[in-house]
């Protein structure tokens, strides 16, 4: 893939001047493009040491497709759209189910045994294998999700492809993420932790242990936890308010499976539910 980002890369440098009707720009980045498609390359993954590499070249090969792309009319049966990105195609043979309601742009991929209630994943982002996508829920731009994660209904997974460099949010394998909770830029959830309905995790939220009451983190929940919604007090000159935090209520035993009833319990034990 050296030689690809290369030209992808020296395409970047020639933005300002492309033609995008040209041939040989159009099918470098429609290589690069289906990479991310088939799941041969990632915008982002974790390494080594845990942290995440970007792979920039990536996110620029998706900017040079909307600049090089032409506007099109698509139908899905009774629908009909207008976008410069076609839909994906040909999911029973990658064995993904796909409910009516549901859709997914080209250059994001979903590996085999993923469910997609109504829901939408958009370019660039990783769905990995067995990961449930529930109804409403919404994969931004270049997020990673890992393999047997539920995104329940209604989730927020944000996107972002600007600034190139920037990392994109991480879900690892075997998370739970409640409904309506929102991660966001480039917020991590690590591998079978738990968020709870309605949490709100970005790179600004402190990640709070409610054991110790230390800030773990920002924007990054560990491993095997059960992380939910809470406020923190601050000071203004107009009163005392709440700002959001997200606060680890439980730890959970590594490999421990999720089950809906016992996380439950825990939660109400708080007056929370799941």
């Amino acid at each position: 893939m050296t030689d690809l980002s290369s030209r992808i890369e020296s395409l970047w440098e020639q933005r300002d001047s492309l033609d995008p009707s040209d041939p040989t720009v159009v099918a470098t980045v429609h290589e690069a493009i289906d990479l991310l498609d088939t799941g041969a390359a990632r915008v982002a993954e974790i390494g080594p040491d845990g942290e995440v590499i970007v792979h920039q070249w990536l996110k620029l090969a998706i900017l040079l497709l909307f600049k090089t792309a032409k506007m099109d009319t698509i139908e899905v049966g009774p629908f009909e759209y207008a976008d410069k990105i076609p839909l994906k195609t040909d999911y029973a043979a990658h064995g993904v189910r796909v409910v009516p309601g549901a859709s997914a742009r080209w250059g994001s991929h979903q590996a085999p045994g993923v469910v997609m209630m109504p829901s939408y994943v958009n370019i660039g982002a990783y769905v990995g294998a067995n990961t449930m996508v529930d109804t409403w829920a919404t994969v931004g731009s270049c997020a990673q999700i890992g393999a047997n994660v539920h995104l329940s209904g209604g989730v927020g997974i944000g996107g972002v492809l600007e600034p190139p460099m920037a990392s994109p949010v991480i879900v690892e394998d075997d998370a739970f993420i409640g409904s309506r909770a929102m991660v966001t830029n480039g917020a991590r959830v690590g591998r079978g932790a738990v968020l709870g309905s309605g949490v709100i995790l970005n790179d600004s939220i402190p990640v709070i242990d409610a054991e110790t009451g230390e800030e773990l983190s920002r924007g990054v929940v560990p491993p095997w936890c059960v992380t939910v919604l809470a406020t923190r007090p601050r000071e203004f000159a107009g009163g005392t308010f709440g700002l959001p935090c997200a606060l680890v209520i439980k730890r959970l035993a590594e490999g421990e499976r999720h089950d809906k009833a016992a996380l439950n319990d825990v939660l109400r034990t708080h007056g929370i539910a799941l």
